[in-house]
C-alpha cells in the first residue's frame, strides 16, 4: 500500500494505491469483511484550529493506517519518513513492513475526548469535566453516492457544539470508502483521525474514547462473545494500543470498566444530559427517532435504570425486532439480560422471548452495576488517579465474586 497526504486550507486529502499483492477486498481487526470502493478521502479540520500542513508524520502515518489496514498485505509506503519505534509497532503487530524509516518520535500531554453525543462518551466527559471534545462528522464523499442520507451527523455535531465546551468539529467522507449495506469506519480508530490530525496542535498525549465494559472485556457483541483481556482493538497492550502510543497519543478508555447501564446513568445525571443523542436518524427538533435498533436499544436500558415500562410502538412482529425473537447469543447481551431483568412488564414486549430463554434475573445482573477494576489499571498513569477516584465515588468497584462474572463470560 501507497499512501500520500496533501494539504490545502485545512483539507487534507488521502490517497492510497495498492501493491500489487493488496486487494480491494479486505478484513477489518474484528473480522468484518470489507471491500473498498474508492482510494480517496479527505478530513476537515476546523480553521481556528490549525494552521496547515504542519503534523508530525507519525500521526499522518496513523491516521492513514486507521483506513488503509484492511486491504494492506505485506508494506506500507507513506508519503514523509516514520520513526523507528513507529515502523517497530507496524512490523511486529502488523507483519507489514512501513517506511521510510527516519523520522523523530513526538509527545504531547493533554488528553482530548472523542465525543460522539452518545450516553457511553458522554460519562467519559464527566469523567474529566475539563477535557476538550474533538467530534467526527460524516459529510458526503464527491466520488460516492450517499445512500444514508437519512444519517443526520449535522444534528449530532450541532448538538455537540452546543455542549459549552471547548469542541473542535472534524469532517470526513471517509465512511464512504466501503461497499457495505451502510456506510462505516474501516477500522473503529478512524473516528479518531481529527485527534491525530490536530494533536500537535492542541499539545494532545492521549484520546479518551467511550468504550465500556462489553467492548472492551466481553468482546464486543458482534463477532465475539467471551472474556476478551487481550482485544486486539482496545487493549493497552494489544496491536491497536501499541500503535497509538508510538505516536504518543495512547488510546484511553476511562469508561471501559463499566456497563452502559451505568454510562447511561451517569450522562443523564450530567450537566450535558440535554444534548446526549445515540439515535443517528432523528432531527433536531424532533428528537430521537425511537424506532431503529439503536434506539429500541437504549430504551431498554434506560427503562432499565429508571425501572419502569418500556417506552415504544416497536412490537415483536416488526423486522427491527426479529434478532429477539430468536435464542441468544444477541449483540450486548449483558445489557440484553440486565435489560429484561430490570423493566417490569418486560413479558409483553418485543423482549418476550429473550427474557424467556436468558432467565436473568436482578441478582444475577447486578455484577453489571459495578466497575471491573482492571480497567482502571489499563488507563494510563497520568489519568488513572483521577479515574480511580471517580469510579470509587460514582459507582463503585466490583467483588471478587462480580470480577468472576467479567472474567468467565461466555454466550
Amino acid at each position: 500500500m501507497r499512501v500520500k497526504w496533501t494539504v490545502a486550507d485545512g483539507i487534507w486529502n488521502l490517497t492510497f494505491l495498492l501493491d500489487p499483492e493488496d486487494d480491494v477486498t479486505g478484513t477489518c481487526t474484528d473480522g468484518a469483511r470489507l471491500e473498498l470502493r474508492t482510494n480517496t478521502c479527505q478530513i476537515r479540520l476546523p480553521k481556528d484550529r490549525t494552521s496547515g500542513a504542519d503534523v508530525h508524520p507519525d500521526l499522518l502515518a496513523v491516521a492513514a493506517w486507521t483506513v488503509a489496514a484492511p486491504w494492506t498485505r505485506q508494506r506500507v509506503t507513506f508519503d514523509r519518513p516514520i520513526s523507528p519505534a513507529l515502523a517497530e509497532v507496524f512490523r511486529t503487530h502488523w507483519n507489514v513492513d512501513a517506511g521510510p524509516v527516519g523520522g523523530d518520535p513526538r509527545s504531547g500531554t493533554r488528553l482530548a475526548v472523542s465525543y460522539s453525543g452518545g450516553a457511553d462518551s458522554m460519562a467519559v466527559a464527566d469523567v474529566f469535566p475539563d477535557a476538550p471534545f474533538v467530534h467526527f462528522q460524516r459529510i458526503r464523499h464527491p466520488r460516492v453516492p450517499n445512500r444514508w442520507s437519512f444519517y443526520r451527523s449535522d444534528v449530532l455535531a450541532g448538538l455537540a457544539g452546543e455542549t459549552g465546551r471547548d469542541v473542535a468539529i472534524v469532517q470526513s467522507d471517509l465512511e464512504l470508502l466501503l461497499r457495505l449495506p451502510g456506510p462505516g469506519y474501516p477500522e473503529h480508530h478512524a473516528v479518531t483521525v481529527g485527534a491525530l490530525l490536530l494533536a500537535d496542535e492542541m499539545d494532545l498525549g492521549g484520546i479518551a474514547l467511550g468504550y465500556e465494559l462489553g467492548s472492551r472485556w466481553l468482546g464486543g457483541g458482534r463477532y465475539t462473545h467471551h472474556f476478551t483481556p487481550d482485544n486486539p482493538i482496545w487493549s493497552g497492550h494489544g496491536k491497536w494500543g501499541s500503535l497509538f502510543k508510538a505516536v504518543g497519543l495512547p488510546l484511553v478508555l476511562p469508561v471501559a470498566g463499566i456497563s452502559e447501564a451505568v454510562t447511561m446513568r451517569l450522562a443523564l445525571a450530567s450537566d450535558l444530559r440535554d444534548h446526549v443523542r445515540w439515535c443517528l436518524r432523528g432531527s433536531k427538533g424532533g428528537g430521537a427517532c425511537g424506532v431503529c435498533a439503536k434506539c429500541v436499544y437504549k430504551e431498554l436500558i434506560q427503562a432499565a435504570i429508571e425501572r419502569r415500562p418500556l417506552n415504544t410502538t416497536v412490537t415483536a412482529d416488526m423486522p427491527i425486532a426479529r434478532r429477539w425473537q430468536e435464542p441468544p447469543p444477541y449483540g450486548g447481551q449483558e445489557m440484553i439480560e440486565y435489560g429484561v431483568a430490570h423493566v417490569p412488564g418486560i413479558e409483553h414486549t418485543m423482549f418476550a422471548k429473550a427474557a424467556a430463554y436468558l432467565q436473568a434475573t436482578e441478582e444475577s445482573t447486578r455484577w453489571l452495576e459495578h466497575c471491573y477494576a482492571p480497567a482502571i489499571d489499563e488507563v494510563p498513569e497520568q489519568w488513572r488517579k483521577q479515574v480511580d477516584a471517580y469510579m470509587v465515588d460514582n459507582v463503585g468497584l466490583m467483588t471478587e465474586d462480580e470480577a468472576r462474572r467479567v472474567e468467565t463470560w461466555e454466550t
